[in-house]
């Protein structure tokens, strides 16, 4: 297998000192707007936690805050990025187990929640990532 050569304007783009900062924001970005707004509609992050079966409610409801918003600013740092990945990433786990558990929907519904959890998938995949870029790892061949 021959490896080939990054364009150098793709390069030049990747390289710029915000890139790696802005590609963080844009991966953290659901998780952010997401924690915000259960913290400005806190009885509606309790009716989303309970419409998953899961109690208390409330403690569950701030819980969720927490580590949206919390593993969302340490994912934006350098030094922190690998944990706030690592709380993003296990968050997102669970919750795309609880929230779309697709071997339990008939057909039609089926479709839509396999796309769905496998989304999640790739955001996981997608935190691992920029935090093993972010800590200096390079793709090997």
């Amino acid at each position: 297998m021959s490896n080939i050569a990054m364009p150098q304007p793709i390069a030049r783009v990747l390289a710029l000192p915000a890139v790696d900062y802005a590609v963080r924001l844009a991966l953290a970005s659901h998780f952010l707007i997401s924690g915000i707004t259960k913290l400005l509609d806190f009885p509606g992050a309790m009716a989303e936690v309970a419409g998953l079966g899961l109690q208390p409610a409330d403690l569950l409801g701030g819980a969720v805050i927490v580590t949206q918003l919390g593993g969302s600013f340490l994912f934006l740092t350098r030094r922190y990025c690998w944990l706030g990945a690592g709380i993003l990433a296990g968050f997102t786990v669970v919750a795309t187990v609880l929230a779309h558990p697709f071997w339990m929907f008939g057909v039609p519904d089926r479709g839509h929640q396999i796309a769905t959890f496998f989304e999640h998938v790739a955001i996981v995949g997608g935190l691992a990532m920029a935090a093993l870029f972010v800590n200096g790892r390079s793709v090997r061949s």
